[in-house]
């Protein structure tokens, strides 16, 4: 049986990411995202153009940017790294992060996210979307996508 991370969140966060469970590499450096080839960090730090090498600048970022970061997925077994192989024993309770925030929007990352998330919260009323994965695995990375939904701005103007 493996576990999953904590979630990084604040009151201010409007945006949660959902992954789907942490791979190998990130469980081995005890972090999310810890596979170099990700583009998850690459492609933050490109849209905001900061530097984030350091767990610290990665979790200040988030929480400065109102971005909350979890997966969806708190227990399971999975071989090695690969969504296919994952068996869920338990999804993250993410009443933890709705009752202390203001969200208004949960991206995931990736389609199994998005699958294990709708099976288990389709009865939320927060806009959600599925955004291609930033693995490396993913062929259809589009980061044109994930510029438009980390927007906060389109978010207020669609509850306008």
């Amino acid at each position: 049986m493996k576990l999953g991370f904590e979630p990084i969140f604040n009151k201010n966060s409007k945006i949660l990411i959902l992954g789907s469970f942490p791979s190998v590499k990130s469980r081995e450096v005890s972090f999310y995202y810890g596979h170099k080839q990700n583009r998850f960090w690459s492609m933050l730090s490109s849209i905001y153009k900061v530097s984030l090498n350091t767990i610290e600048e990665k979790t200040n970022f988030l929480l400065t940017n109102q971005i909350a970061l979890w997966d969806i997925v708190d227990e399971c077994e999975i071989k090695g790294s690969s969504d296919s192989s994952l068996i869920v024993k338990k999804v993250a309770d993410l009443s933890i992060i709705l009752e202390n925030t203001n969200l208004q929007k949960i991206i995931c990352n990736g389609k199994k996210s998005y699958e294990i998330y709708k099976k288990y919260y389709s009865n939320l009323k927060i806009v959600s979307v599925c955004l291609p994965s930033t693995s490396p695995a993913n062929a259809t990375f589009n980061k044109e996508l994930w510029i438009n939904e980390l927007s906060i701005n389109k978010i207020e103007e669609k509850r306008i």
